[in-house]
């Protein structure tokens, strides 16, 4: 019996993944979509933080992807560590079947192990919220795309102890690549 196993990316999966999200953001407009370049230029900047880039990968086939990388809250009092989520990515033939949910669950399973506080993503406010995540407004947060409204989430990972303090509200900035998007 085959099953999906989820770990994260190493140097071998770059042209399955590219491959992945070419076939899942495919658009008739574009010869190749922009997160294929996303994903290639946050693998060399300062915001790629190996352990989160999470592959699904079905009978040795990588068939799915989830990536968090850094992104900073910052607000009067300073700036704050977070991650931004995506893309996320499945392959058209295995979409529809948990693979997205069961990459994005082991992305932010391996986020909160190493002890991040707080996720953002732009997306389907429907697919997102079974993760726990909710309107980025309501949490204070702003970003280029606020403007949105729904899709422009944010989640807050458990914290390891009781006595943290929330994550704080702010503008979240996003490293240069994201500008391309």
């Amino acid at each position: 019996m085959t099953t999906l196993r989820l770990r994260p990316e190493d140097p071998a999966d770059e042209g399955p993944v590219g491959r992945v999200l070419a076939a899942a953001f495919a658009r008739p407009d574009v010869a190749a979509p922009p997160e294929v370049g996303l994903v290639d230029e946050l693998r060399h900047s300062g915001a790629w933080i190996p352990e989160l880039a999470m592959v699904a990968e079905y009978g040795g086939e990588v068939v799915g992807y989830a990536l968090l990388t850094r992104v900073r809250v910052c607000s009067d009092g300073g700036s704050f560590p977070a991650l931004a989520l995506g893309p996320v990515a499945v392959a058209p033939h295995r979409q529809r079947i948990g693979h997205g949910t069961a990459v994005v669950q082991a992305a932010l399973d391996a986020a909160a192990e190493l002890d991040e506080r707080l996720v953002v993503v732009l997306g389907d406010p429907a697919f997102y919220r079974r993760f726990g995540f909710s309107r980025a407004d309501r949490m204070g947060l702003t970003s280029p795309w606020s403007g949105l409204g729904e899709p422009w989430q944010a989640m807050e990972l458990p914290p390891s102890t009781g006595e943290e303090a929330p994550p704080p509200p702010g503008e979240v900035v996003f490293p240069p690549p994201w500008s391309k998007v």
